[in-house]
């Protein structure tokens, strides 16, 4: 009815004048019967020519309709079969069902119909094409020729049937616009920034008739290596040099992992010590100044791992290569002496000073924040030190604290912390350097003043807002670090024999009873301690395990699997609180046996599982466990992944353990 409708209503302005017409008639009829009749049928034939005349219009457009659509289907095939590109039709696939000619002369001489284009053309995934809505467009290459396969999905029928869908590709020649591309790319300008790590000791090891040989050699390996960048450099102190070289070059030192760190380590000119390089380098900054800076924090978070090694940074991240050496201890103590100068600085104004670690803390954490802590009394300040809830292998000390009257308001917790700083607040951070692993990381966000205290590697994700940074990876612990600051802020060292005692206790657990990382600095400064009063017997009653632990750390190392050459894996039991600590020790027991030179225990925690590494040195587990987030030195590192189980754990720990093994042997 509703299409009747329509039809008659075609011409309304028409269809109005019959009704009138009708009208009128209608009414001639009451006046003149016979005169009405004949107006009615005349109007009657004028509707039955209208009608007639429409319907033939119709027929008319009609026909004209069906002939335009023939023609323009004609015209889409004709336009579709000699379109002057390289054309494919397939299923959704991947099979091919329809080629053009210039397609054919592509794939030339060989089989395209019936077979799937991914296997002459890996880069062409199906799958996501098919899927993709928002990208018409894919780049592949094809005999040396760069393409770009525009495509579109289509149906065969006129119904919507999935089986009926198919894929047509056209593939638009742009090799010139791709080389351009990547000339372009090649040619863009790197900034970069060498250090000789360790110039001064280097020189002050070697006898003084060798030294200008050393400084010579050293400088010719650094500037023939430079000169072969083709790249414009100068050097702007001894130690230092500058240069921009292009893109093209920097991809040819990544293949060669930046092999001039193990060229400078070979300079032997009756030296005892082996110099080392840091290598900063920024890409893709918008300026030149940008770079610059970019790789200025390259090259502070090279020396900040330790050095030898090179560190390029763009917009988004860090590219480390290198770093598998140990790295070496500096003799002098005037960077200490500046730093505790520094430290008193920010401390006699500040309102509040609150110190803390990071969470579940350690023998080196607790005693560094302790050591601190008497730092800032020695120049007439009080401190806190926050603590919410430490290791279980802290509590014999935290117990000893709380027996001392004079430090019954040493500890408090993260809400009274908050509740008491200010923008005029000190936070001192020890034995960390991430943000999200301290014990209050809202404290960092105050607006306080920020002072960093640590002996690891620094991490990318380091805290950059800090006021000072004592970064040292060269030393055994952070207890270390701090005893060394004790002696110079102040005139008059006053430490207690239990002070003393905590810092001692995080230098032994650290250094593993002075067997690890030890340097003479490290005895300089356990011989500090005693002579204040710590007492290593009493040091190592603060180490003593109960039963239970004793019996859960060997169940983890009899539990390990030599997973790879000289590396055993293992998972630490969880009945017990404190698993992280067992974990850490049996690792420590791990590497002591015969064969196995390093060790990764695993250690669920709620739904967070903990990894801790050990190596001899043949290993550089920071390296491994970085790849998982973590960090840590060379022979001592951890990592927490969070919401895996510890299958999926482990998993991710063997994969990058693999990766950091083909690392090492393509090195080789």
């Amino acid at each position: 009815m509703k299409n009747r409708w329509n039809k008659w209503s075609e011409v309304p302005e028409l269809n109005i004048y019959l009704l009138i017409i009708l009208a009128l008639s209608l009414i001639l009829m009451l006046y003149d019967r016979q005169v009405g009749m004949i107006a009615l049928a005349m109007t009657l034939l004028l509707v039955l020519y209208n009608w007639h005349s429409s319907r033939r219009r119709n027929m008319r457009w009609s026909e004209y309709i069906e002939g335009l659509s023939k023609d323009m289907n004609w015209a889409a095939k004709k336009a579709v079969l000699s379109v002057p590109l390289p054309m494919l039709t397939m299923e959704m696939d991947g099979t091919v069902i329809w080629y053009n000619k210039h397609m054919g002369q592509l794939f030339k001489g060989l089989r395209l119909m019936g077979e799937n284009i991914s296997f002459y053309v890996p880069e062409l995934d199906v799958k996501k094409l098919a899927v993709d809505e928002q990208t018409h467009v894919c780049r592949v290459v094809w005999k040396d020729r760069h393409y770009d396969v525009m495509y579109y999905v289509t149906q065969r029928g006129d119904r919507e049937d999935s089986n009926k869908t198919v894929l047509m590709l056209y593939w638009i020649d742009v090799t010139d616009y791709a080389l351009l591309q990547q000339n372009y790319a090649a040619k863009q300008p790197v900034v970069g920034l060498v250090y000789v790590d360790n110039y001064d000791e280097v020189m002050a090891s070697a006898e003084e008739v060798n030294r200008p040989a050393i400084a010579a050699e050293v400088d010719k390996v650094i500037t023939e290596w430079i000169a072969s960048l083709n790249s414009a450099w100068c050097k702007y102190e001894r130690d230092k040099y500058m240069l921009v070289f292009e893109h093209s070059q920097l991809d040819e030192l990544e293949r060669k992992r930046f092999d001039i760190l193990d060229s400078i380590r070979e300079i032997a000119i009756s030296n005892r010590l082996a110099p080392t390089l840091s290598i900063g380098i920024g890409i893709e900054g918008e300026s030149y100044a940008e770079e610059m800076a970019m790789a200025r924090n390259a090259i502070d978070l090279a020396l900040g791992r330790g050095g030898d090694q090179a560190v390029i940074r763009d917009r988004e991240k860090f590219y480390f290569y290198g770093g598998k050496n140990r790295t070496v201890e500096k003799t002098s103590k005037v960077k200490s002496r500046v730093i505790a100068h520094a430290l008193r600085g920010l401390m006699e104004p500040a309102s509040k000073i609150l110190i803390m670690s990071h969470e579940l803390a350690d023998f080196d954490s607790i005693g560094a924040a302790i050591g601190i802590w008497r730092g800032a009394a020695n120049v007439g300040k009080k401190a806190h030190i926050v603590l919410d809830r430490g290791n279980p292998s802290i509590g014999t000390l935290l117990e000893e604290i709380k027996q001392h009257e004079e430090y019954a308001d040493m500890l408090i917790s993260s809400e009274q912390a908050l509740d008491i700083v200010s923008a005029d607040a000190l936070v001192i951070v020890v034995d960390i350097q991430r943000a999200s692993y301290t014990e209050c990381p809202e404290l960092l966000e105050s607006g306080a003043k920020i002072v960093v205290i640590d002996h690891h590697r620094r991490p990318p994700d380091s805290i950059e807002n800090a006021t000072l940074a004592y970064l040292e990876p060269y030393a055994s612990s952070t207890c270390e670090m701090v005893t060394e600051i004790l002696q110079y802020i102040s005139d008059k060292i006053k430490v207690e024999p239990l002070v003393a005692k905590a810092l001692l206790a995080g230098i032994m657990v650290d250094t593993k009873n002075f067997a690890f990382k030890t340097g003479v600095r490290t005895f300089e400064a356990a011989s500090l301690l005693r002579r204040m009063g710590a007492d290593p017997t009493a040091v190592r009653q603060l180490f003593q395990d109960d039963f239970n632990t004793f019996t859960a750390r060997a169940k983890a190392v009899t539990q390990a699997k030599i997973e790879f050459p000289g590396i055993a894996i293992s998972v630490c039991p969880d009945e017990l609180d404190g698993s992280n600590i067992i974990a850490a020790q049996a690792a420590d027991t791990l590497i002591n046996i015969k064969g196995i030179h390093t060790s990764f225990v695993l250690m669920p925690v709620n739904d967070e599982v903990y990894i801790s590494g050990r190596s001899m040195g043949d290993v550089n587990v920071q390296l491994i466990l970085e790849k998982l987030g973590g960090g840590g030195h060379l022979t001592m590192a951890g990592a927490q992944l969070t919401g895996v189980d510890i299958n999926k754990a482990k998993e991710m720990l063997v994969n990058a353990i693999k990766e950091y093994l083909k690392e090492d042997s393509s090195k080789k």
